[in-house]
């Protein structure tokens, strides 16, 4: 009997358990297997609709289980750990994000049997791909609207995030428009708040951004934070496609992957994806989802950009990790889906050198907030010193030895470089 199209999902297992067992255990929770036999589950079910164990690798002992409440068979003293592949069928659950999710992360994480279970990876079949079109601008499409057809995309998050009003926001945004940079953005705090309702701000921000226009030739991008309740995007969305927007922002996690696909659905502009939450499901490493897998999901519903974290960043990320992420969402996915990587979280001057070191493109967006308007030259210079951060790094000199005679890095230096 034919199996058909399958998904196929790779984990980070732990278990006092035999690891085949454990791995059994969860691909049998998360498909037809049961604790114990039931009428009805024949042979010829099991072979068509149960998940299968594709490979498994051992990775030796580890101290201790990493997670509570795993379960210690009489006489095991020793917790293994492991990879394993996993294959679901499609007809399980068909091109469906949300039952995807209840496959390959549904009730796996409360199994006794496993200490760790960390989804690393996924591969998808082509039926989600006729379900779901993904990225609609990405790199090629974000960078027409922006008018930058080449070269790294500088912006600015505005700061302080939470307390300004809609004018004094737009008096910001025009002056980072005038300093000739790429792109702007919302925080993720800021969404639709009393003292900044958002039709107010967008309308603020959009005439700054349109008068800076005016001036240097060049139509800033602008980021509006639409999240929302789901049936509060359309209006969110159209607010700012009214007012002669270019770009929404949603956060991934608020919303859920199946909120982003609405939105993709109706979207007419790009879509920036921030991962705000991200830590609860990736920071421990015995638990969660991998950006790798996560990347893959929000892709696929949609997000035109995503938020990697950057180099020498202020949160737990080592820059490996940083690197890693920005390589798996440069990856083809499904033969496209292209979406730029947004580097943030204490960008400036002096990161350019080591992110492209390890990751050498310059198709990815940096967005900065101190490193451009707490400058001491000022917003314009802010910005002249990440271009000139990322000549040095495309050109191969050393950042130190290109920011002789370079009064934007110089000063940049002496702001940051302590940091």
């Amino acid at each position: 009997m034919s199996r058909g199209h399958t998904v196929l999902a790779t984990y980070y297992i732990e278990s006092y358990y035999p690891l085949s067992r454990a791995a059994e255990v969860l691909a049998g929770e998360q498909s037809s297997g049961t604790f114990v036999p039931i009428p009805g589950e024949t042979p010829e079910l099991l072979e068509q609709h149960g998940a299968h164990v594709v490979t498994l690798e051992e990775l030796g002992e580890v101290p201790a289980p990493s997670l509570p409440g795993a379960h210690r068979p009489a006489g095991a003293e020793k917790v293994s750990a492991g990879r394993v592949m996993i294959e679901f069928p499609l007809e399980n659950f068909g091109p469906s994000l949300p039952n995807l999710q209840a496959a390959v992360v549904g009730n796996l994480y409360e199994l006794r049997e496993l200490a760790a279970c960390r989804l690393l990876d996924l591969e998808l079949p082509a039926e989600f791909a006729e379900r779901y079109p993904g990225p609609q601008f990405g790199v090629a499409g974000t960078r027409g609207l922006m008018g930058a057809p080449e070269g790294v995309l500088v912006g600015g998050i505005v700061k302080p995030s939470v307390g300004l009003r809609p004018r004094q926001y737009a008096e910001i945004v025009g002056r980072l428009a005038e300093a000739g940079g790429d792109f702007a953005k919302d925080d993720e705090l800021i969404a639709n708040p009393p003292y900044s309702p958002l039709r107010e701000r967008v309308k603020s921000v959009m005439e700054a951004v349109e008068r800076a226009a005016q001036k240097t030739g060049r139509k800033l991008m602008y980021a509006f934070n639409i999240t929302d309740d789901i049936e509060r995007l359309k209006e969110n969305h159209d607010i700012v496609l009214e007012a002669g927007g270019t770009c929404v922002m949603v956060c991934i996690n608020l919303v859920g992957f199946t909120g982003v696909a609405y939105l993709r659905s109706f979207a007419q502009v790009p879509i920036h994806g921030h991962r705000t939450m991200i830590g609860a499901l990736m920071r421990h490493p015995a638990l969660g989802i991998d950006f790798r897998a996560y990347q893959k999901l929000a892709r696929l519903a949609g997000v035109d950009h995503i938020h990697t974290n950057g180099m020498n960043n202020k949160f737990y990320e080592t820059n490996e990790e940083v690197a890693e992420s920005i390589r798996a969402v440069r990856e083809p996915l499904l033969s496209g889906y292209e979406c730029l990587p947004v580097l943030s979280s204490g960008q400036w001057a002096g990161t350019p050198e080591l992110a492209y070191r390890m990751v050498p493109t310059t198709d990815v967006l940096m967005v900065a907030g101190g490193g451009i308007f707490a400058h001491p030259g000022g917003i314009e210079a802010g910005v002249r010193s990440i271009r000139m951060g990322w000549e040095a790094a495309v050109a191969g000199i050393p950042f130190m030895e290109y920011a002789r005679g370079r009064e934007p890095l110089e000063q940049a230096i002496a702001q940051f470089g302590g940091r």
